[in-house]
């Protein structure tokens, strides 16, 4: 189980500068012994400070024999302030043990003499452990009251250590409530404190505290700053323990930043030092923030090995609550999976250790085992929320809030009530019920000061109200969401509640105030983007949760007929990543271009450039709001705009309402029949045909009446001139070449076809193509070309969790190589010749790059889809999407003739995968599949492909002419229609 952010830098604030749980006897003895026996009286303190020795050594027991004595003695001589000091570590005797009622009954005792007698010193102390006492029970607004007062008293008597464990105590009790800008405050006034009393360690501590908060707050630039700063302190001191501590910490910080490499690094450091320390409960825990960081990067066969490291570990050590976190969170990974039997498998076996008795465990222990199983029978509970499994979903969300409200969590039990609210919402339709479990989670969240918790609640209440119609209340809900949001410095929630907003505003028929706040925020995520600098992966992360806020304000400027700033819209919501990415590298070989997106003017200028027709599609949705949640039946409408060279610009829109009502199908449903009908053999595989030709013309027929026909009267009616299609989301796996019209003409017979993932994109792969041109020579010499062809296979799992295997060989694609070598006078890599590190080394000189070969698809993470190489030495032979992107390559071209490598992961920024990384590597045309290509028809069609390429420098109508030539012999638009080439045509 990853533990909970800050959790390691608390633990060394209270092992280093928290007040000790016992009281010293302060008081002078003099008075007393005018009094009363000396004999007495040192008999009292001997027992007094023996008890305290005791509570030091865990000898709890033992401890509270000796202070009853003590206390006993104490009254005898009514030594009120020997009373109440006894009386306060009594107190600590059973706080220890967890008993803590009786622990505050004793410290109001003590409290109450140490105000009779006036020892301000003695009541400080018990006014901060009365705050831990109440802390400890879970009701932190006493506590923190309890702690203010403890701090008021130790400023007035000038006590600064005391004031110091004061203000250390407020900052945990604030951060249980979740107020961590008034924890890391109380640490601030803390820190002075300590650096004036020279107390390194504490100041070590208060800094990787702050640290920690910072990271719950989200603020990873200064939570790294604070532990950074922990870590040269630790460092000085030769603490091991708070260095490996604290590495892990910024390990997690760099994962937050998308800065994965150095994340890992850190962790290695961490892990080196719990291991030479033999720490190996810490060393579980840090293998599990590594599982946890490939499982965040979708990397699921690393995570599952380093979670199955941990858990071996945890077995051996008998680390029972450990491996029952482990395996809740290979649940997880296979939840990720969409593996729902086998993440339910992993969940069981979770709840089997977490409801083993063990009368061994503290209080506290019992209470975070407890946690865990509501936890994890929470995500059983979403798990068959997803499968559509409502009452199976109820009965665990109703014995996950049963035992969140045994143990009292209150934040545990708002997730809990806002999980079945969603259920009630998406799944049942509810309304009104959905409304009372997002009220309750409300009042929990407000009991508990959990303002995202407040948030959380309020935003879903607002969606909830929206739906009703009621959009006076859901507006003044978003309100109050968009307020907390920018009290808590939320920004991601803020451009949520901006959304939601326009959203209602649109619903509502206002669409003046549905514009602005819609532009409002995608201010706020354009400014979030900025922050990022060249974190690529974060930036596509971003887009992900917030495409629908662009797709939104689309809506809202169609709707008031603003046909241009629509379409401004469109390009500024797609592919921002992609073009930041490609415009960075760009700018490191001195070209400078330009990051704004462009207007309407620039738009034109491009069409006019590539002397192409611009199609640019955009899918709307019927409810894109909360984080951008859709399903399937919420397709709803297809906006085209057509850009010719001439500058005009038309508009049409298609409604699929049809579809949906009359065909029971959505788009994204009809593009995957459409594909499944074609009944593909891949390299090496044979798939059998699913459905009838006539059925599977059929879908291309549908396709083609939805995405073509409404435009057909502004496409250009030369064979030779270019189309540029630029899809989005699931209309990236439409293989336009093979659409066909009502008289079963394919699209490729009508038109030259290319396609692009955003106009601005084409802006940036021409300057691409001209730095290309500049650094080589016009004509393509042999060793220019660099031809690959079924290498000797590496070995790769069937599907995570299995062993590898080796791929099957692909005598076409050797054919296909051999065949097209001769056309360039060079030779082909085949074999064992062809191993990742030979063709790594050819690259960077390579003009044309054709590579023959198996393509493995990663559509979950994308980076991760790959073309496979010979092994050698120690490589697996698989040259990844990830690889790639940090590759320098000066080809004009790059042909990627295997399976599947123009798909990947489709995010809001769009297809994550080979074609992606190759622009980005500086790559300006490159020619990929859709489907697993067959062997012998795409052989002759690359073979026919480059000797038209020897005729004519235009890539898309060498590639048109060779479809057009292949599908004479092989017309099944299976055998032709995979291949697209996207970027640039010359």
């Amino acid at each position: 189980m990853r533990p909970q952010l800050g959790i390691f830098a608390l633990i060394a604030f209270l092992a280093t500068i928290s007040a000790p749980l016992n009281f010293s006897s302060s008081f002078s003895t003099t008075q007393v012994l005018a009094q009363t026996s000396a004999s007495a009286l040192r008999e009292a303190e001997r027992l007094l400070e023996q008890g305290i020795q005791q509570i030091d050594n865990r000898q709890f027991d033992k401890a509270f024999q000796s202070l009853q004595q003590a206390l006993t003695s104490y009254r005898e001589l009514k030594d009120r302030q020997g009373e109440g000091t006894a009386l306060a570590n009594l107190a600590n005797v059973y706080y220890s043990l967890q008993a803590y009622a009786k622990s505050i009954e004793l410290h109001q005792q003590s409290l109450a003499i140490a105000r009779e007698i006036a020892d301000r010193t003695l009541e400080a102390k018990n006014l901060r452990h009365l705050g831990s006492a109440y802390s400890a029970l879970g009701q932190h607004p006493q506590a923190i009251e309890y702690l203010q007062q403890s701090l008021a008293v130790a400023r007035e008597i000038k006590n600064t250590k005391s004031e110091a464990a004061a203000l250390g105590m407020l900052a945990l009790a604030h951060q249980r409530v979740g107020d961590y800008q008034k924890a890391i405050d109380s640490w601030q006034q803390a820190l002075p404190i300590f650096q004036q009393l020279k107390e390194r360690r504490a100041e070590g501590a208060a800094l990787t505290s702050i640290g920690s908060y910072y990271q719950l707050l989200e603020n990873y630039p200064e939570a790294r700053k604070f532990f950074q700063q922990g870590l040269v302190v630790a460092q000085e001191l030769k603490d091991r323990s708070s260095q490996q501590i604290i590495l892990a910490l910024l390990g997690h910080v760099h994962e937050s930043l998308a800065e994965y490499s150095q994340s890992i690094d850190k962790y290695q450091q961490s892990l080196v030092m719990a291991r030479e320390m033999g720490e190996s409960a810490i060393e579980v825990e840090i293998l599990n923030n590594l599982a946890g960081i490939y499982a965040n990067l979708s990397r699921y066969q690393e995570a599952i090995e380093y979670y199955q490291q941990s858990l071996t570990i945890a077995k051996k050590i008998n680390a029972r609550q450990s491996e029952a976190g482990i395996l809740s969170n290979l649940g997880t990974v296979y939840k990720n999976l969409n593996d729902s039997p086998q993440a339910i498998r992993y969940y069981q076996q979770s709840l089997a250790i977490t409801d083993e008795p063990n009368n061994q465990q503290s209080a506290l222990e019992v209470r975070e085992k407890r946690k865990l199983y509501a936890q994890t029978i929470l995500n059983l509970g979403n798990i068959y929320q997803e499968m559509g499994t409502t009452e199976k979903a109820k009965e665990f969300y109703q014995e996950s809030l049963k035992i969140a409200q045994e143990i009292n969590d209150r934040d545990l039990q708002a997730d809990i009530l806002n999980f079945w609210g969603i259920l009630s919402y998406q799944n049942l339709g509810d309304y009104r019920q959905a409304s009372e479990y997002y009220q309750q989670s409300l009042a929990l969240a407000k009991q508990n000061n959990n303002k995202r918790g407040e948030a959380k609640a309020i935003g879903n209440l607002g969606l909830v109200y929206d739906s009703m119609g009621d959009y006076n209340k859901a507006i003044n809900y978003f309100q109050q969401d968009l307020a907390l949001s920018r009290e808590l410095k939320n920004k991601r929630g803020e451009a949520i509640a901006l959304n939601n907003l326009g959203l209602t505003f649109m619903h509502s028929g206002k669409l003046t105030e549905a514009e602005t706040y819609l532009k409002n925020g995608i201010e706020v995520l354009e400014s979030v983007r900025a922050g990022l600098g060249r974190n690529d992966a974060s930036k596509v992360s971003l887009f992900e949760d917030q495409a629908n806020t662009y797709r939104n304000l689309q809506q809202v400027l169609i709707a008031q007929n603003k046909i241009e700033a629509a379409l401004e819209i469109s390009e500024r919501g797609r592919a921002r990543a992609f073009v930041e990415l490609l415009a960075s590298r760009l700018s490191e070989s001195s070209v400078q271009p330009t990051l704004t997106s462009p207007n309407i003017n620039k738009i034109k200028e491009i069409a006019k450039l590539q002397n192409s027709t611009l199609v640019e599609y955009s899918i709307v949705y019927e409810d894109q709001n909360a984080e951008g949640k859709k399903t399937q039946s919420q397709t709803s409408e297809i906006y085209i705009w057509v850009v010719k060279p001439t500058g005009e610009i038309a508009f049409r829109k298609v409604n699929l309402k049809a579809l949906r009502q009359q065909k029971k199908s959505s788009l994204e449903e009809l593009v995957v029949s459409s594909r499944e009908s074609i009944g593909v053999r891949g390299r090496g595989l044979a798939v059998e045909a699913k459905v009838s030709g006539s059925q599977e013309k059929q879908g291309f027929k549908e396709l083609h009446e939805l995405l073509i026909k409404p435009i057909s009267d502004l496409l250009p009616k030369d064979l030779n001139a270019r189309i540029i299609f630029i899809p989005q989301s699931e209309l990236f796996l439409v293989p336009f070449p093979a659409l066909q019209d009502a008289s079963g003409k394919y699209l490729i017979e009508q038109h030259t076809i290319l396609t692009a993932p955003s106009i601005q994109v084409l802006d940036l792969t021409s300057q691409q193509q001209q730095l290309v041109g500049t650094r080589s020579s016009t004509s393509v010499q042999n060793q220019d070309v660099l031809i690959v062809g079924n290498p000797t296979m590496p070995s790769v799992p069937a599907k995570i969790g299995d062993p590898p295997t080796q791929l099957s060989s692909l005598p076409g694609a050797e054919r296909e190589a051999l065949a097209i070598a001769p056309l360039f006078k060079t030779k082909a890599f085949t074999g064992s010749q062809a191993t990742k590190a030979a063709i790594l080394q050819q690259i960077p000189t390579a003009r044309i790059i054709h590579l023959a070969t198996h393509g493995l698809l990663d559509d979950i993470r994308g980076l991760g889809s790959a073309i496979a190489l010979a092994p050698s030495g120690n490589d697996n032979g698989l040259l990844t999407a990830e690889e790639i992107l940090d590759l320098r390559f000066n080809a004009e071209l790059v042909v990627l003739s295997a399976c599947d490598t123009g798909r990947g992961r489709i995010t809001g920024d769009g297809v994550i995968g080979l074609s992606r990384s190759l622009m980005s590597a500086g790559v300006p045309s490159v020619i990929v599949s859709l489907w697993q290509v067959p062997d012998a028809p795409t052989a002759s069609l690359m073979t026919e492909f480059y000797q038209n390429l020897q005729k004519t420098p235009d890539k898309a109508a060498a590639l048109r002419s060779a479809m057009l030539s292949t599908m004479k012999q092989h017309p099944d638009p299976k055998d032709w229609g995979a291949f697209t080439l996207i970027g640039e045509a010359e």
